[in-house]
């Protein structure tokens, strides 16, 4: 299986090549899930402007998205956004790193912007669980991220988990079988030994799981599924919780990416099975001889 990379390749090429050859820039791209973002230099080739519009932008905010951005950007992080864009990084490539290891952490940095933003209601459910554990019992505020219209993450910390939840739709019959199948997979290969540790993944569709089912705004359809991640401490710990938050926050793009790559690998086969077909029935066609007669006028007449 491949795993989708956390940073956006977009923002890391093009901070790679300007750092190295400041320009004039003004480029707009979105990522997968519809996040826009706008590099530019409004106002000197050194002086970059990066900025973002997401749709849950409020809610993250809500769970401490300024926070993080102010840790992890600190004077980058600009006071005021670009019109139309939510938050804004100001880089001066003149103060950029000089050593290459230091470049490429700052380069990597810029390019994990979405990421960091996204991990707010993750770092905040790790922060509850702990003190939810050390009260020994109570539940946490059920967290809501609508970062697509349709489908949304639900995060709650309880004394001894984090149960994260991802609603997803499924735009066909084709799509939903195959989740099925993909995600059955994640069962079946939780028993192996060797990752027997990993976190418990349970699969629904169409009915919502028990933590979100009083929630007004569900969809109730069959192209509807629930998938629900039970965290344990040990999977959020000092040393893995960057980690975790980096894999799930792309668990819906990795789900529906390897979906559309198992149909596309599943009609190259069938393709190819035909073309097999269409040339052992043309090998299986009668040649017809054919011969020739003469009239007695001496013209020649070919017959079957």
């Amino acid at each position: 299986m491949i795993l989708l990379e956390p940073h956006n390749v977009i923002i890391q090429t093009t901070l790679g090549e300007k750092i190295t050859k400041p320009s004039s820039l003004d480029v707009a791209f979105v990522d997968y899930d519809g996040v826009r973002f706008h590099l530019s230099t409004p106002e000197r080739k050194s002086l970059l402007l990066l900025s973002m519009h997401i749709r849950c932008w409020d809610e993250l905010v809500k769970y401490g998205a300024l926070d993080i951005l102010q840790r992890e950007y600190g004077s980058l992080l600009l006071p005021q956004a670009e019109p139309e864009y939510n938050v804004s990084l100001g880089i001066d490539l003149e103060q950029a790193p000089t050593s290459p290891e230091d470049r490429e952490a700052f380069i990597l940095s810029i390019a994990l912007f979405k990421r960091n933003a996204l991990a707010a209601p993750f770092e905040s459910a790790f922060k509850a669980q702990k003190k939810l554990e050390s009260a020994g019992s109570g539940q946490g505020e059920l967290m809501q991220i609508h970062y697509r219209d349709e489908e949304a993450i639900y995060v709650q910390a309880s004394p001894d988990r984090v149960t994260v939840i991802f609603s997803t739709i499924f735009s066909d019959e084709t799509d939903r079988i195959y989740g099925k199948v993909f995600l059955q997979e994640f069962v079946d290969a939780r028993r192996l030994p060797a990752i027997q540790n990993a976190p418990q993944v349970l699969y629904s569709n169409r009915d919502p799981p028990l933590e979100i089912r009083h929630l007004p705004d569900l969809h109730n359809t069959e192209s509807t599924g629930y998938v629900t991640f039970v965290l344990f401490p040990r999977h959020f710990s000092a040393s893995n919780a960057a980690q975790t938050i980096s894999h799930i926050q792309l668990f819906r793009d990795y789900l529906h990416y390897h979906i559309k790559c198992s149909k596309a690998y599943m009609h190259s086969r069938m393709r190819h099975r035909v073309a097999e077909f269409q040339k052992v029935l043309n090998r299986a066609k009668q040649e017809v001889a054919t011969t020739e007669r003469k009239t007695v006028t001496g013209r020649t007449m070919s017959t079957r």
